[in-house]
């Protein structure tokens, strides 16, 4: 099952140098980040210092668009292991824009997959992600093994549906269900501690940490710790978590969804996600080295507003921007380049947040802490309703598992 090259657009790098160099002072801010990059690489440039490697396949929400695919981070922990964190709608896709011919040993390195929780827009490339590795091992002449899917147990139901209906699959993974990672967990299935103990080892993983976060039912962080000492933690999605600031202590790499602007938290508490700050706050309670942001709402397609709180700790991820250890004081110095290349976008931005103060201006009026008041009611019935709804889906998935583990 050959897949269709040439129905993968490409990308002229020529054609974007040419169109970025005619915005007004561009070339000037890049011509002082390469100054400065320049000097931090010889400065830190260490031999075996390339991995792990983090790919952005992903870094948008909700749909996938022109600029932002949705949720997918490709870790290449060494020449020869790799780790997908989460894998929405068209990460194939992705990968082969990025690896271009030699996606299939992209592929073919991939050996844990971490699905973060059941929404769309995280795990709908999965299928797609499982059968093309498989054509990649039996292309490149390797053998083929399953990999090990650290997702949520209600994920099941939908693999096993699509088992038993459209094509085989449950050979192409062993499950590994994201609350036997929990720190509070017993493992009860030799089976599945058999697939833990075998998942570390493949990567080199001293530990692999997951908790449960604010976002929808059945969601989950994670963190591991490789054993030659750093240390990643991915937030998937979801509101400020304390119990993701536990597992993902003294982080090396914190990879936080930063969905909203700071001054739509309100709309992030509906919608259960992270403000740019909030992100950032995160990071800093958790000690970790570095955060890159991600994740961003649709809205802010090419560049997300700037809080106050940058600073040369903080980075923003793009589609297709590969970084490692080393690059960790370079990124910062990207973001004046960024903000003169995106200028009239964030100038569009800021007149958009200017608006909507001027219709919701910000007060201390009884008037405004009722209203306040009524939007915090409201949230806590919203969440009843939509807990009950998940409740009743489950209950429906338990069926479809316990039919899955009678046959």
């Amino acid at each position: 099952m050959e897949w269709q090259r040439d129905a993968v657009s490409s990308c002229s790098s020529e054609e974007f140098v040419k169109e970025a160099s005619e915005v007004t002072n561009f070339l000037e801010e890049v011509e002082k980040c390469r100054r400065t990059c320049s000097a931090e690489e010889r400065e830190l440039s260490v031999p075996g210092d390339k991995y792990p490697e983090v790919v952005f396949l992903g870094t948008g929400s909700a749909l996938p668009m022109k600029i932002r695919n949705v949720s997918g981070t490709l870790v290449n922990i060494s020449p020869s292991q790799s780790l997908l964190l989460d894998c929405g709608e068209g990460t194939f896709g992705q990968l082969c824009r990025h690896y271009g011919d030699d996606v299939d040993d992209a592929l073919s390195k991939i050996s844990t997959v971490f699905i973060s929780h059941l929404h769309a827009d995280h795990h709908t490339g999965l299928i797609k992600l499982l059968y093309q590795r498989q054509r990649a091992l039996a292309s490149l002449g390797r053998p083929f093994s399953p990999i090990y899917l650290v997702a949520p147990a209600q994920i099941m139901a939908w693999l096993g549906q699509y088992h038993d209906y459209c094509e085989e699959i449950l050979s192409h993974f062993n499950h590994i269900p994201n609350r036997f990672l929990c720190d509070d967990a017993e493992v009860s299935k030799p089976k599945t501690h058999s697939f833990i103990q075998a998942m570390l080892k493949k990567n080199n993983l001293e530990e692999f940490r997951t908790c449960g976060v604010r976002h929808c039912k059945n969601a989950f962080a994670c963190s591991f710790v490789h054993q030659s000492g750093w240390k990643l933690a991915f937030s998937g999605d979801t509101m400020p978590c304390d119990a993701f600031v536990n597992i993902g202590k003294n982080a090396t790499l914190l990879i936080h969804e930063a969905t909203l602007e700071d001054e739509l938290e309100e709309e992030a508490v509906e919608k259960r996600h992270s403000t740019t700050s909030q992100a950032i706050g995160i990071g800093m309670k958790m000690n970790a080295d570095f955060i890159m942001l991600n994740h961003f709402s649709q809205r802010y397609a090419k560049i997300p507003l700037f809080s106050e709180d940058f600073s040369d700790k903080v980075g923003i991820s793009f589609d297709h921007m590969k970084i490692c250890f080393r690059d960790f004081k370079i990124l910062p110095k990207l973001i004046p380049a960024l903000k003169t290349l995106f200028a009239e976008e964030l100038e569009e931005m800021e007149e958009r947040r200017e608006k909507r103060e001027l219709r919701n201006p910000r007060g201390s009026s009884n008037e405004v802490i009722s209203e306040q008041k009524m939007f915090r009611r409201s949230e806590v019935e919203r969440g009843a309703k939509r807990d009950q709804e998940e409740e009743e889906e489950t209950v429906m998935h338990s069926i479809d598992t316990k039919r899955l583990k009678t046959s």
